[in-house]
C-alpha cells in the first residue's frame, strides 16, 4: 500500500458499502439476520446451488517447466531474460503444483468449495505448439481432475492463461496461431469432456495482446506499433472464435463453452439513468476491439473509424467465429473507473481520473472499487444478455507478513473480499444471471513480472519448503461458502 494508511482504506471502503453491508454495520436488524441459521434465505444469502470455488493458472502454480516433455512457453524465455520480472524470478517450480496437486486439492476441499478453475498448459500437450500431442501432459491433467472430481470439486478449465508455446513463429503476431490454438483446444476438449463440462478459451485478451505487444511489460515484452498491435488483439479474439468451434466439435454433448475476459468496467458516478446509462456505454465502446466484438460479431463502427488505417486486417467468416455463440460468459474482476454522463462530449460521457489519495492495494494497478462487480454484470446482461454469468477471478494483492504464531492475518484481503462480495450480493439479490465466483487466488503463486513480490493467495506459501497455510482470508472465505451468505 503506498501513502495510504489502513484507517483511511476502510473510510474509503465504508462509503462504497451496499445498503445489505451499511445494514450490517449499522442495524440491530443486520445482527439478528447474522444469527440465522446455515441455509435459512434472508437478505443477505446467495441463490441456492450458488458455485463457489478458487481459481489458478498453470504457469503461475505448476513448476515442473522442464519435465515430462512440455515445451518452452514465452513466459519460459520473458522470465529468464534479465529485467524483465522483479528480482530475476521465474516459474520454473512456483508452487510445484505439478507434483503437490493432491494438496492443492485437499485445500480445496477443505474450503469447501464446489468447483476449481485451472488452466491447462499449451506446451504441455503440444510441446511445439501443434503436431504431435505429449501423453504425459494429457496424463497429468487426467490426474488433476480425476482427484478433483474424487473430491466432489467440479473442473473448470481454462485453455490459455498466456503459456503460448515458444515454438510457434511469431507468435500471436501470426495468423496461423490462431489455428493452432483451436486444434490444441478441440484436442483437449475431446479428452477431457467425458468428465468435465466447462471450458473457457482463453484469459484476458487485453493483458496477452496489449501488455504482451504493445507496451510490453508482459511475454513476449514487445512494443509494437498500433497497427501490428491491433492485429495481434485480433488473432487473440479470432483464436477464441475458432477454439468454441474447435470445442463443440470435439467435444461430448452437454459440454459448455466461454471465455474468461477482463473487460473494462465502468462504475455510474451517481446512480440515476444519465450516469447509469452512460456507464453502459462507455462499458460497450471501451470493450469494443475484445469482448464487444466476441458478444456482437463485428467490431463497433467507432472503433474502426478511430483506428483508421491502423485498423485491423479482417478476412472473410472471421467475425462469424469470433462471434460464435457461448454458453456462459465468466469475467475477471479486480478494479474499475467512475463515468459521467457528458452531453458536450462526442461520446456521451467522461471517465473520471483516480485521485491520488484513492485506496488501492499494493498492487499499484489495483484501486479498490467494490461497486464494480455489480456494475460490470449488469452492463454485460443489459447489453447482451449471455446465458449465465460467472466470476471468474476476483481477489487483491497484500502486505502478507507471518505473524509470530506462524499465522497470516491479512485483514486488507477481508477487507476487500467482504466488499466486492457484498456488490455480488446485490448482483444475485436483483436476479442477475450470476452462477458463480472464483476467488483468486487459492494460493501465493508467481505474479507475473511481479515474480513473488506481490501475493494473492487465501493460502500463504513458504517457496523454500512448499509449506501451504490458510490465511484469515480463507477462513473467512470458508465460512461464506458454509453459509452461502455475507459474512
Amino acid at each position: 500500500m503506498t501513502g495510504i494508511n489502513r484507517r483511511e482504506l476502510g473510510v474509503g471502503l465504508g462509503l462504497g458499502l451496499g445498503a445489505a453491508a451499511l445494514g450490517t454495520a449499522l442495524g440491530s436488524g443486520a445482527a439478528q439476520a447474522q444469527a440465522a441459521p446455515a441455509g435459512t434465505p434472508d437478505s443477505l444469502s446467495f441463490p441456492p446451488g450458488f458455485l463457489w470455488g478458487c481459481a489458478t493458472a498453470s504457469y503461475q502454480i505448476e513448476g515442473a517447466a522442464r519435465e515430462d516433455g512440455r515445451g518452452p512457453s514465452v513466459w519460459d524465455v520473458f522470465s529468464h531474460t534479465p529485467g524483465r520480472v522483479a528480482n530475476g524470478d521465474t516459474g520454473d517450480v512456483a508452487c510445484d503444483s505439478y507434483h503437490r496437486y493432491p494438496e492443492d486439492i485437499a485445500l480445496l476441499k477443505a474450503l469447501g468449495v464446489k468447483a476449481y478453475r485451472f488452466s491447462i498448459a499449451w506446451p504441455r500437450i503440444f510441446p511445439e505448439g501443434r503436431g504431435k500431442p505429449n501423453q504425459k501432459g494429457v496424463d497429468y491433467y487426467n490426474r488433476l481432475i480425476d482427484g478433483l472430481l474424487a473430491a466432489g470439486i467440479e473442473p473448470h478449465a481454462t485453455l490459455f492463461h498466456w503459456d503460448l508455446p515458444a515454438a510457434l513463429p511469431g507468435g500471436w503476431q501470426n495468423r496461423d496461431t490462431s489455428y493452432a490454438f483451436a486444434d490444441y483446444a478441440g484436442y483437449m476438449a475431446g479428452r477431457l469432456s467425458d468428465r468435465m463440462k466447462h471450458f473457457m478459451t482463453v484469459n484476458e485478451l487485453l493483458c496477452f495482446t496489449d501488455l504482451g505487444y504493445l507496451t510490453g511489460g508482459k511475454a513476449p515484452g514487445l512494443k509494437l506499433l498500433q497497427k501490428d498491435a491491433n492485429q495481434v488483439r485480433h488473432h487473440g479474439v479470432l483464436a477464441h472464435g475458432l477454439g468454441v468451434q474447435a470445442i463443440r466439435a470435439n467435444a461430448k454433448a452437454g459440454t459448455l463453452v466461454g471465455l474468461a475476459e477482463n473487460p473494462s468496467i465502468y462504475v455510474p458516478a451517481i446512480e440515476t439513468p444519465e450516469h447509469i446509462e452512460a456507464a453502459k456505454k462507455a462499458m460497450r465502446d471501451q470493450n469494443a476491439m475484445f469482448l464487444t466484438a466476441i458478444m456482437e460479431g463485428r467490431y463497433l463502427d467507432s472503433y474502426l473509424s478511430a483506428q483508421g488505417s491502423d485498423a485491423p486486417v479482417v478476412k472473410a467468416g472471421d467475425m462469424a467465429a469470433i462471434g460464435s455463440p457461448l454458453d456462459f460468459l465468466s469475467i475477471n474482476v479486480y478494479t474499475g473507473k467512475m463515468v459521467r454522463a457528458d452531453p458536450a462530449s462526442p461520446t456521451g460521457y467522461a471517465v473520471l481520473p483516480m485521485t491520488g489519495e484513492a485506496p488501492r492495494m499494493p498492487s499499484r494497478w489495483l484501486y479498490v472499487t467494490p461497486e464494480v462487480i455489480y456494475w460490470g454484470l449488469r452492463a454485460i446482461h443489459e447489453l447482451w444478455k449471455p446465458k449465465a454469468l460467472y466470476i471468474s477471478e476476483n481477489g487483491c494483492s497484500a502486505d502478507d507478513k507471518v505473524s509470530a504464531d506462524g499465522k497470516v492475518y491479512d485483514t486488507d484481503r477481508v477487507m476487500y473480499l467482504r466488499n466486492y462480495v457484498t456488490h455480488l450480493q446485490r448482483a444475485a439479490r436483483e436476479g442477475l444471471p450470476i452462477r458463480g465466483y472464483f476467488l483468486w487466488s487459492l494460493m501465493d503463486n508467481f505474479e507475473w513480472e511481479d515474480g513473488y513480490t506481490k501475493l494473492f493467495g487465501i493460502h500463504h506459501v513458504d517457496f523454500k519448503t512448499q509449506k501451504r497455510t490458510p490465511k484469515l482470508s480463507a477462513d473467512w472465505y470458508r465460512e461464506l461458502i458454509r453459509v452461502n451468505r455475507l459474512v
